[in-house]
């Protein structure tokens, strides 16, 4: 039997834990109902004996303390509410005994934020990990050591897993389940759940703002003549020339501050502006290319679908309703 050991953090997401919870409970009855054994012993773990959330609306109790958990076959660190290095922080006293898990063998998997207390315990320096996309830049900013992929739904590497934003948590218990049980299992499950099960990138959700928490005011000036500038053609050499540096070590400090190229910085910001046309206007493909300042069909299909994962027309044919 697979022992699984949800933790109950203190800013947890009480909705994910009790998902992640309903979801192996309701696969032990389907394995039962086709004449096999109960694959999953599930429980919740905890610091203390209860956890009180959202200002004590929410009371979880903890089956068990984690002192008292010596093994354990599968960890699930849930999603976490608020400011995320503050949310780990707070939780920093589980980080040792899952570091101990895994070196005796177990899986660890994280939700959506989960990610920054699997990135805290060290266990994913220099592996892929993935995250809500609205906190992609602050991870890459306090884990550069890991390669943040904030595109994908889930990742797996070593006995390490990680899914991206909110919802996203369902496809990773999916995906655990199709791995400890069979293909069969997780299609019904997936059915039962309503959930899309091979769901893999979260890209068409995310909406780009500009990274702007660095204190180089001469950047944050470029980034907001970009954004002004967006339909225009933009030149690096000349944005550069704009702010009195030189290209070198205006993109320098540019890749510094945002950790994006200069060039991927304006593909990002005309790409959002594209999206944001294809969402509520009646306008043709063509005409929002030229809009946000691409003047050639496919060079603009090919930024907009590596971006997005998909073409213009598939992303406005989602989200457009007229």
């Amino acid at each position: 039997m697979i022992d699984v050991s949800i933790l109950v953090l203190n800013n947890v997401v009480p909705a994910a834990i009790a998902d992640a919870s309903y979801v192996f409970s309701m696969v032990n009855e389907f394995m039962e109902q086709s004449g096999k054994e109960r694959p999953f012993y599930v429980r919740l773990v905890g610091l203390t004996e209860e956890v009180k959330l959202n200002k004590g609306v929410f009371t979880i109790k903890p089956d068990v303390l984690l002192q008292d958990v010596t093994f354990t076959n599968l960890v699930i660190i849930p999603s976490m509410t608020g400011d995320a290095l503050a949310a780990t922080y707070l939780n920093k006293d589980y980080a040792a005994w899952i570091m101990k898990q895994y070196k005796d063998g177990a899986e660890v998997a994280s939700m959506c934020v989960g990610a920054f207390l699997l990135a805290y315990t060290g266990l994913l320096r220099g592996k892929q990990c993935t995250t809500h996309w609205a906190y992609a830049n602050e991870f890459r900013y306090y884990y550069p050591d890991i390669k943040l992929v904030d595109e994908k739904v889930i990742t797996h590497q070593n006995g390490l897993y990680s899914s991206g934003g909110n919802n996203a948590y369902w496809n990773l218990l999916l995906y655990l389940v199709e791995r400890y049980t069979n293909r069969e299992i997780a299609i019904r499950t997936a059915k039962f759940f309503v959930i899309d099960l091979d769901r893999k990138e979260q890209s068409p959700f995310i909406i780009f703002t500009g990274q702007k928490n660095h204190k180089d005011a001469l950047i944050k000036q470029a980034q907001e003549f970009i954004e002004q500038s967006y339909a225009e053609k933009l030149n690096v050499e000349q944005i550069a020339d704009n702010f009195n540096v030189t290209r070198r070590t205006f993109e320098r400090r540019f890749k510094k501050a945002t950790r994006n190229t200069v060039a991927e910085y304006i593909q990002l910001v005309k790409t959002e502006a594209a999206k944001k046309q294809l969402e509520i206007g009646r306008k043709s493909i063509n005409e929002v290319m030229y809009d946000v300042g691409y003047a050639d069909v496919k060079n603009f299909r090919d930024v907009f679908k590596r971006i997005t994962g998909m073409t213009p027309n598939d992303y406005r044919n989602k989200y457009n309703r007229e």
